[in-house]
């Protein structure tokens, strides 16, 4: 078991706010092996049928419990009403501390009938950082990472294995599509799922997804939600402040996970023209993680000129952040313009080979020059 203590690290912080963390990832992520690394804590499968026995009356099995327990529920959205009991011991036993993991939001509304406001800490588990897999997994090529993704079981492997993705793909649709949404078309969701892996980073077309998928728009904008909700996919909102040139309705939609891009697009090595593109999911997971997502942006004009990623602070800052994998091939003249518009901010490009931070001037812009490392502290 590879420790994970920057993600130990979170949960105790996030504990000290709320007594409910939500851990929401996809699965095959690692909550499981994460959960299990809180030594003591009581845990509780919540596929097994022994765990919904115990928790047919959440009253009774919290009161038997001690005061300051560590209580953690692993895939909660398989009990029948999740957000009951987390409900229950959020305001009647004040002292426990929940880890409730699962493979969507709050937001799958079949299940979860109350969103919890006020009660519970949301932490979005990405798969493994850049961050973790060069430092705790050991694998420093870039290109394995990028091809492999970061699903501990793909990372770890020596080759590719693309039954797996399949059947990933397949189960995805089985135990969580289907169950919380109740989505019957199985044949027009995973086309369009896998649509969107190929797509991915890509500004969303309804007309177009529903033309060659063959369902129709409401269905394409329901599925491409529930695809969001539970987690596969992330829609990156435009960042705009009135001007007439800006995009400001087509969001950025990413795949969750460089592996499944790889896999839907048929590669089977990482070529020189590829790694750009995959390089801005690690760097999203990283803004996901240290932001918590919120204030994330990317910004585009109607010329094409554009930022990767933006994060919006109160007041007028606005943080600029740029994907590269060779620093010396940045090109400045979009981050020109955007600051034309918006003075406040830091300016930042993010490559994986940096392990410090310098920093560059380009006439009057200053540029920070760093890895996800620095992403991480500077954010987070």
């Amino acid at each position: 078991m590879i420790e994970r203590p920057f993600w130990i690290e979170k949960l105790t912080s996030a504990w000290q706010k709320r007594p409910i963390i939500w851990l929401a990832g996809v699965r095959r992520v690692g909550k499981t092996t994460l959960a299990r690394m809180l030594t003591g804590a009581n845990y509780l499968n919540c596929d097994l049928p022994s765990t919904l026995r115990k928790l047919e009356d959440p009253e009774l099995f919290f009161r038997h419990l001690p005061e300051q327990a560590v209580v953690i529920f692993d895939e909660i959205h398989r009990l029948p009403d999740p957000s009951r009991t987390l409900k229950i011991a959020a305001d009647e036993f004040p002292g426990l501390r929940i880890l409730a993991t699962g493979s969507s939001t709050l937001a799958a509304g079949r299940k979860f009938r109350d969103t919890l406001t006020g009660r519970k800490v949301v932490l979005f588990f990405p798969p493994v950082l850049y961050t973790e897999s060069q430092h705790l997994f050991g694998v420093n090529d870039l290109d394995k990472r990028l091809l492999h993704g970061g699903l501990p079981e793909c990372l770890l492997a020596d080759d590719v294995d693309v039954d797996f993705y399949a059947e990933w793909l397949d189960s995805f649709y089985a135990r969580d599509i289907q169950e919380l949404f109740g989505i019957r078309e199985r044949t027009g969701f995973l086309n369009l799922l896998r649509l969107m892996l190929r797509q991915s980073s890509g500004l969303v077309d309804y007309s177009s997804l529903s033309r060659e998928c063959d369902l129709s728009r409401p269905t394409v904008k329901a599925h491409l939600e529930a695809m969001a909700v539970s987690c596969a996919l992330y829609p990156v909102q435009p960042f705009h402040g009135g001007g007439r040139r800006e995009i400001v309705k087509r969001p950025r939609v990413y795949a969750f996970d460089t592996g499944f891009v790889a896999f839907a697009r048929g590669w089977d090595r990482i070529r020189e023209d590829d790694r750009g593109l995959l390089w801005e999911h690690l760097v999203l997971d990283t803004l996901r993680v240290s932001t918590g997502g919120s204030g994330l942006f990317y910004w585009r004009d109607k010329s094409g000129r554009e930022i990767d990623f933006v994060v919006a602070l109160p007041g007028d800052q606005v943080h600029a952040i740029e994907c590269k994998i060779n620093p010396d091939r940045f090109d400045p003249e979009s981050l020109r313009v955007f600051r034309q518009a918006y003075p406040a901010g830091r300016n930042y490009v993010i490559c994986p080979a940096v392990e410090g931070s310098y920093q560059r001037q380009s006439g009057s812009l200053t540029i920070n020059i760093c890895g996800c490392k620095t992403l991480l502290e500077k954010f987070g």
